[in-house]
């Protein structure tokens, strides 16, 4: 957590980690890969312009894959190059990886169907939307959290108001991520700089 697919080599030290059983880990694998190539691919535009070398690995090693990445790209009138998403494979990975972080940084498990999932490319946020998705929480509204969490051990006082630290970078320019505790459990990732995602929970 996060998956090592969604990361370059050498990965970073001190990585985080959940336990699961091998067959979960299984059970996610192939939806992990498809999502890896996935927003791969809707970066560069086409899989002949991957340049990743963990992601040709797999395009090579598994042409079926890289058949199904090429038939999903669509090229509209206007040029714009868009691929379509199995979004339950999508959702299932983006889940598997917002329960690890509530359940690592937040000591907070949520096993429960969250309120919801979302994720789209952060250029298609308009600026407002994006200072939103971006922006730490509020001073007024920041609440603590769990003690004895790693969100705790992160929160700073600053004049009678508690902050908490800001996007982690677990491998900066592939993978960060927030985790919030407000009247519900929040979390935001961004993979590549490029597809934005957030798993809310209710409290």
């Amino acid at each position: 957590m996060p998956s090592r697919i969604l990361l370059d080599e050498p990965y970073p030290e001190n990585l985080p980690t959940v336990p699961a059983c091998a067959s979960c880990n299984a059970e996610f694998s192939r939806d992990e890969e498809y999502f890896a190539c996935l927003v791969e691919c809707a970066l560069q535009g086409s899989i002949e312009m991957v340049q990743r070398p963990k992601i040709v690995r797999i395009l090579k090693d598994k042409p079926l894959l890289a058949a199904k990445m090429a038939q999903s790209r669509i090229v509209g009138r206007n040029g714009v190059v868009t691929f379509k998403v199995e979004q339950d494979r999508v959702d299932r990975v983006i889940l598997k990886l917002a329960r690890g972080h509530a359940a690592f940084e937040l000591s907070e498990p949520q096993h429960g169907p969250p309120r919801h999932i979302y994720c789209a490319p952060l250029t298609s946020f308009s600026e407002e939307t994006r200072d939103s998705f971006e922006g730490p929480p509020s001073p007024l509204m920041a609440a603590w959290p769990e003690v004895g969490s790693r969100a705790m051990m992160r929160c700073l006082v600053a004049e009678g108001y508690v902050y908490r630290s800001d996007w982690i970078d677990v491998q900066p320019g592939r993978y960060r991520f927030l985790s919030l505790a407000e009247g519900a459990v929040i979390i935001r990732i961004v993979l590549s700089e490029y597809l934005a995602c957030e798993v809310v929970w209710e409290a």
